[in-house]
């Protein structure tokens, strides 16, 4: 076989459905191994492994459509995931009613401090409302932030992309900070990691105990809702 010919099998074998898939699990896997092991922000798996699937789209000339094509089995799987987070929610249901009252108070709380921050930080070094309804919806998952960006005339990839970058970031700071603090309550790092952090957070609250993971999982909904009642309002008042 010529080199021509066995590079073009290589070509084909790259753009093959069950090849990306498995690339992209495999290297999303070896992502996490890597952040274990070093504890690195930077080397977060998210980031790794978006870097690594970039550089490899780029270099095999493989386009976005296909690669999305042939990936449309994980998401798929974000379905099922969402139901996982209703059984937790439903295991933990006895300690959400106790704490019912606290929990509605601190999304309230947190939603407006992180509209409101945002639109005076913007504000002040004069970036444009564009800008503003991009960034502020950041603490919010993503559909529901993007909804809220482009309702409001932002830009919906900025605002994706700094939605991604927010989690990553309240995932990887977020466990160090309460610890800090001398947060022990449970309920209390389940809010303060679904409330800033969404769905990474949750994720890493998930790993502190079923109760956070549960109480991050209800904050995720409670402060896309709260957010997306808010903005317009305080908007408005600013």
């Amino acid at each position: 076989m010529t080199f021509d010919n066995t590079w073009t099998a290589l070509g084909l074998l790259a753009g093959s459905e069950i090849f990306l898939l498995t690339f992209t699990i495999g290297i999303y896997v070896a992502a996490l191994w890597l952040f274990r092991r070093t504890r690195i922000g930077l080397l977060h798996p998210l980031i790794t492994s978006a870097a690594v699937i970039i550089v490899f789209l780029l270099a095999t000339g493989i386009s976005y459509e296909q690669y999305h094509r042939a990936t449309a089995l994980i998401d798929f799987l974000l379905g099922p995931s969402v139901v996982a987070l209703g059984y937790a929610l439903f295991r933990q249901m006895e300690h959400l009613r106790a704490h019912a009252v606290s929990i509605l108070t601190s999304v309230v709380v947190g939603s407006v401090v992180g509209i409101v921050s945002v639109i005076l930080i913007i504000r002040l070094f004069g970036a444009g409302a564009a800008i503003e309804a991009s960034l502020v919806p950041k603490s919010v998952t993503t559909p529901i932030a993007m909804s809220i960006s482009e309702r409001a005339g932002g830009i919906g990839s900025l605002t994706a992309v700094v939605v991604i970058l927010t989690g990553i970031f309240g995932s990887v700071v977020g466990p160090f900070v309460l610890r800090k603090l001398h947060i022990s309550s449970r309920i209390a790092k389940g809010l303060a990691m679904g409330s800033a952090a969404h769905g990474v957070g949750t994720a890493r609250a998930m790993e502190m105990g079923a109760i956070e993971g549960a109480v991050s999982g209800l904050a995720i909904g409670l402060m896309g809702l709260v957010t997306a009642l808010l903005v317009p309002v305080i908007e408005g008042l600013l």
